[in-house]
C-alpha cells in the first residue's frame, strides 16, 4: 500500500486576485481575506487527487483546512494526525506537519502551496523524504511544483501503479514580497528538496537508437558514488557485476560473486562471512551498496547471503545504497524489487519506495516488495 501524506496551506495564493503580490505571513492573508480574497489552495489540492482516485493509497493528511476536507470530498478515508487552530494555520503547523509524516514513514509528501510553503517544507524535513508540489501560491519559482495540479496527482499516480519515476534535487527559491510589492524581483536560494518528475528514460547516455550504453552507464553510476563517498564510513560491496563497476572506479579488487569491505578508498577485507562481516563493521559507521539481480529483481536474498538479517537491521534501511542501469530496471516489466532475508519481519521493514541510483546524480524511485 502506496502511503501518501498530503498537506495543504489553505491560504496559499490569496493574496494574488487582489494585488498583494503574494501571502506569506497571517498579516497579508488576513488582508487578502478582508479585501474579498477567496482561497483556493483546497479546490486546486482537490484536482491533484482527482487522478488518485481509485488507487491502492493510504493517505495521512492533517485535520480540517490542512487537508483532512479535501481528502474526504474526493472520497477517501484519511488517517488525520497532528492537531491545528481551524481557520488560523501557520507557517509552524505546515513543518511539524512534515516532521509528523517523516516519522510516520511515508512514501511521499504532496503539499498545496506556493514558494513560502516550500520553504517551510525544505526547513523542517530537508531532503529527508520525497515531496511535491501542487501549485497554489502567487508566486511560484522553486522547482518542486507541476505545472498544474493535475499533473501533481499524475505523477503520484505514476508512483503508485510502479512505473519509472527520475527522483531529482530541486531548487527551493523565493522572493522578497516587499521588494516584488515595489517592482523589484529579488529571488534567494534556500536549499533543495528531493522530488519525483515524470519519466526521463535514458535521459543521460544514449547512442543512436536511444538506448543505453551499458559500459557509460556504468561509468556514469560509479562516478556519482565515488563522488558522495564519506571520509571513515565503511562500506559493504555488494557482489554483481554493476558493483564491480564502483571497484573498477576506485581501483580496487573486487570479489565479483562475494562481498567485500572498503574504507577510505582502501580496502579492508575481501570475500568476507557473514560473521566476519558483523564483527568489522560493529562500531563503525556502515553503508551497503548492492544492485538489482537482472531478471528477478533481488536485492536482498540472491548472491548475497553474507548480508544476514542482524547486519541488516543494525544498518537499517537508510544506509542501503542500491545501483542498477535504468535498462535493467526496465527489464522486470513493472515487477517490484525483492527482499529475501530470511526474516519476515524485516521483509516487511525494507519493502515500500526505495531510491535507486540509476547514473550521474540520476536516481529513481522504485518499489520494494512485501512479500
Amino acid at each position: 500500500m502506496f502511503r501518501l501524506g498530503l498537506i495543504i496551506n489553505p491560504l496559499a495564493g490569496v493574496g494574488g486576485s487582489v494585488g498583494l503580490k503574494g501571502s506569506d505571513g497571517e498579516a497579508t492573508a488576513q488582508k487578502a481575506l478582508a479585501m474579498g480574497a477567496e482561497p483556493k489552495a483546497n479546490l486546486r489540492t482537490q484536482q491533484a487527487l482527482e487522478p488518485l482516485q481509485g488507487l491502492e493509497i493510504e493517505l495521512l493528511t492533517y485535520p480540517s483546512e490542512m487537508g483532512e476536507d479535501s481528502a474526504r470530498r474526493m472520497g477517501f478515508e484519511p488517517k488525520v494526525i497532528g492537531t491545528i487552530e481551524a481557520g488560523h494555520t501557520s507557517a509552524e503547523d505546515t513543518e511539524m506537519a512534515a516532521k509528523l509524516m517523516v516519522a510516520e514513514g511515508v512514501d511521499l509528501i504532496l503539499f498545496a502551496g506556493g514558494d513560502g510553503t516550500a520553504r517551510n517544507i525544505c526547513h523542517a524535513i530537508g531532503d529527508s523524504a520525497p515531496v511535491l508540489g501542487i501549485p497554489a501560491g502567487v508566486k511560484i519559482h522553486s522547482g518542486v511544483y507541476t505545472i498544474t495540479p493535475k499533473a501533481a496527482g499524475e505523477v503520484v499516480a505514476m508512483l503508485v501503479r510502479g512505473e519509472l519515476v527520475t527522483l531529482a534535487d530541486q531548487e527551493v527559491r523565493d522572493i522578497d514580497e516587499e521588494a516584488f510589492r515595489e517592482g523589484r524581483v529579488r529571488a534567494k536560494y534556500y536549499g533543495e528538496l528531493l522530488v519525483p518528475e515524470e519519466i526521463r528514460f535514458m535521459q543521460h547516455v544514449k547512442n543512436g537508437g536511444g538506448k543505453e550504453v551499458e559500459e557509460l552507464v556504468l561509468d556514469d553510476i560509479a562516478a556519482d558514488f565515488v563522488e558522495a563517498m564519506e571520509d571513515d564510513v565503511r562500506y559493504i560491496m555488494g557482489s554483481g557485476s554493476t558493483v564491480q563497476a564502483l571497484m573498477d572506479e576506485l581501483g580496487l579488487e573486487n570479489t565479483l560473486l562475494g562481498v567485500d569491505l572498503i574504507e577510505n578508498g582502501e580496502l579492508v577485507g575481501q570475500d568476507l562471512t557473514a560473521q566476519q562481516l558483523e564483527e568489522m563493521t560493529d562500531g563503525y559507521p556502515t553503508r551497503l551498496v548492492i544492485t538489482v539481480i537482472g531478471g528477478q529483481g533481488h536485492i536482498i536474498g540472491r548472491g548475497n547471503q553474507q548480508l544476514s538479517p542482524a547486519l541488516l537491521k543494525r544498518l537499517g534501511r537508510e544506509n542501503i545504497i542500491v545501483v542498477a542501469t535504468k535498462s535493467k530496471i526496465k527489464a522486470l516489466e513493472g515487477r517490484p524489487l525483492i527482499v529475501d532475508s530470511g526474516d519476515p519481519q524485516l521483509n516487511h521493514q525494507l519493502a515500500g519506495l526505495i531510491r535507486v541510483h540509476t547514473g550521474y546524480h540520476d536516481a529513481i524511485l522504485y518499489r520494494v516488495a512485501d512479500y
